[in-house]
């Protein structure tokens, strides 16, 4: 099986300094939509979350010596699917992003915790469970 994916955008920012996960971040940037994909944007409102799926184009390779890693603000080691590490298998990463506003087919968000040119693949609700 072959599984291929293409952007459907690209992050910008220009924060020097990125944190390392998306709920110690107050830094802001932009998804810039491909204009073929726009209208899917139309219902995106400003404050709310969504979540932003995105590929760690810069990742080293992955190899069997990247199952266990030490989080570098953690003093012990974890499997691979415990930790939110760019070297992964698949280099897929996941944020949740507060809009800031909505402009033809450019979010601005905060809370980012990607490099400037990220590929985004997705962007879905975040939903919070309410029971």
């Amino acid at each position: 099986m072959q599984i291929q994916m293409q952007p459907i955008g690209y992050f910008y920012t220009r924060a020097k300094e990125i944190p390392r996960h998306w709920s110690l971040s107050e830094e802001k940037g932009n998804i810039v939509v491909q204009k073929e994909f726009e209208q899917g944007l139309r219902d995106i409102q400003v404050g709310e979350d969504i979540v932003a799926i995105f590929y760690f184009d810069r990742s080293p390779e992955f190899s069997s010596n990247h199952l266990i890693q030490t989080p570098p603000h953690r003093n012990r080691s974890f499997g691979v699917f415990s930790v939110c590490s760019p070297k992964r298998p698949n280099p897929i990463g996941m944020s949740v992003l507060q809009v800031l506003s909505v402009h033809e087919n450019v979010l601005e968000v905060k809370r980012i915790d990607m490099l400037d040119q990220t590929p985004i693949l997705d962007i879905k609700p975040y939903i919070r469970n309410e029971f």
